[in-house]
């Protein structure tokens, strides 16, 4: 859990580890405050987890804001107690990107929407949050002190707008470590102390932030002297939670679906990776512990795209020299997350290795992969694969037929390594039939076809009516299909149905 928080550090342009530190300092306010065991364990997880949802609104953020990590970066000094500040900093960073001609157009829609527009993204961020969290048994407290993460002791957080000790007492905690901590670090600790004055009672439980006043100075210089990561470790609620096996694959997953959710046009590329590397291993005939090494290193191979904001990977258009510099930097962020841990850290010769090429034209090391390692070429032209027959941004998904011939392309050229290259495309049914499964007899959920329709290009981040136009039916009829969706299968979010979605094999 420690590392999906450091992802969560990438997706709000956070410093890796100021999660960790909010963790502690979570964890040494329940202590200091005698709050008891219960209380101080469900705040060391929430603090861990608390944006475990945020992948699940950034293409939403991104289209109104552009850079979403930017702007998430910004907010984590706002008085989130005093919705005129938040309004004027959005209002401000919604049109500085914006043309000249634009920006009235903004300012007017934000004015009248800005509440709804609010309500419905913090909702979703919780939604798709409990639906993560829920995955990874963690019990009722953290799952429900997570659903008040956008919430404030006055009563003006979103999107219920519930105050006061409504909010269990653990996200209490955590409202004060998690901004104590950003305002810290990005500004100094005199100037924490004051928002904690300045906040009491409106934006912080009132007991809390006397008890951090009492405190915090000693406490945010123990942080500057001390390893987080190791510290958090040290703090972990006992039992210690070891994953292994079938576990660790569960967790894994999560943390796929965490990472896809990041842009409509990755919905399910970390599992249809998992899957069809996991096939041309065996096709390769590759032993069992490598091929459960290579499909959990295929489910976390994308962490650092968690870093690279939305209007790069949603981008319509060709991606300047600078914006793909900063995708290159993805792998690199994968093998930086997954180095903290051991067992994760054993993962990265293949995980953070998805983009190298045997002609060393690949990224982020440009070196020359030799092929010895199976499990690595495998998953470098799984990649190509499957991006391919992807649907992105700028251009449609190619055919599967289409697809194989540039993967044979990029054979022949010396970028991909030929066993690995020829085993994809048979685990891909090129050449003989694919390994597949049965086809179901019926639609997860209960579901018509015309339904699993609507949801696909939904999930995909298309409006009401752009699903309309691709379905040639009205805009009245797709959102009866859309409401209908919703209940089925309850959620009341795009990004939730996105991952319920994912969750059913329905995209990707």
């Amino acid at each position: 859990m420690a590392t999906l928080a450091l992802a969560q550090d990438n997706a709000f342009g956070q410093p890796l580890e100021s999660q960790l530190r909010s963790c502690l300092l979570a964890t040494w306010m329940a202590e200091a405050g005698g709050f008891g065991p219960e209380a101080r364990d469900t705040a060391y997880w929430v603090a861990l987890l608390r944006y475990i949802g945020c992948t699940g609104h950034a293409h939403e953020v991104s289209t109104l804001f552009g850079d979403e990590i930017a702007i998430r970066a910004q907010t984590l000094v706002h008085d989130a107690g005093n919705p005129a500040e938040v309004m004027r900093d959005v209002m401000d960073y919604a049109i500085r990107w914006r043309p000249e001609h634009e920006r009235d157009e903004i300012v007017r829609m934000l004015q009248e929407t800005a509440h709804q527009w609010a309500v419905n993204n913090f909702k979703s961020g919780c939604e798709v949050g409990d639906m993560l969290v829920s995955r990874l048994d963690f019990g009722e407290p953290v799952r429900t002190a997570l659903g008040y993460t956008f919430e404030r002791w006055n009563g003006k957080g979103f999107p219920a707008h519930v105050g006061g000790e409504t909010i269990p007492l653990p996200m209490r905690i955590v409202h004060v470590s998690h901004d104590m901590e950003a305002l810290a670090r990005i500004f100094s600790i005199d100037h924490a102390l004051e928002a904690a004055r300045a906040r009491r009672d409106t934006t912080y439980d009132p007991a809390l932030a006397d008890l951090f006043i009492a405190h915090g100075r000693a406490w945010l210089e123990r942080l500057r002297t001390i390893d987080p990561w190791d510290a958090v470790l040290a703090l972990e609620p006992l039992p210690h939670r070891q994953l292994e096996g079938a576990a660790l694959d569960n967790a894994l997953l999560v943390v796929a679906d965490f990472i896809d959710l990041k842009s409509p046009f990755m919905n399910g590329h970390s599992r249809r990776c998992a899957q069809l590397a996991t096939d041309a291993a065996q096709v390769l005939g590759v032993p069992d512990e490598a091929i459960a090494s290579l499909r959990r290193a295929a489910l976390v191979h994308d962490f650092g795209t968690t870093a690279v904001p939305n209007s790069i990977w949603d981008k319509t258009s060709a991606l300047t020299r600078a914006e793909f510099d900063r995708v290159e930097l993805h792998p690199m962020l994968t093998e930086q997350m997954l180095r903290r841990a051991p067992s994760l850290d054993a993962l990265n010769p293949i995980a953070s290795a998805h983009h190298e090429r045997c002609d060393g034209s690949g990224y982020h090391k440009r070196v020359r992969a030799d092929g010895t390692d199976a499990g690595a070429s495998v998953l470098a032209a799984t990649e190509v694969y499957v991006g391919l027959t992807t649907d992105r941004a700028d251009r449609t998904a190619f055919t599967p037929a289409n697809a194989a011939l540039e993967l044979r392309k990029l054979e022949s050229q010396g970028a991909l390594e030929p066993r690995a290259c020829r085993a994809v495309l048979l685990a891909a049914g090129h050449g003989e039939p694919a390994a597949s499964s049965a086809a179901r007899a019926k639609h997860a959920g209960g579901l018509s076809t015309r339904e699993v329709d609507v949801l696909k290009l939904a999930a995909r981040g298309l409006t009401t009516r752009e699903i309309a136009d691709r379905l040639f039916i009205s805009t009245k009829t797709t959102d009866h299909h859309i409401q209908h969706i919703y209940n089925k299968i309850g959620v009341s979010t795009r990004a939730a149905a996105a991952l319920w979605a994912i969750q059913n094999a329905l995209v990707g």
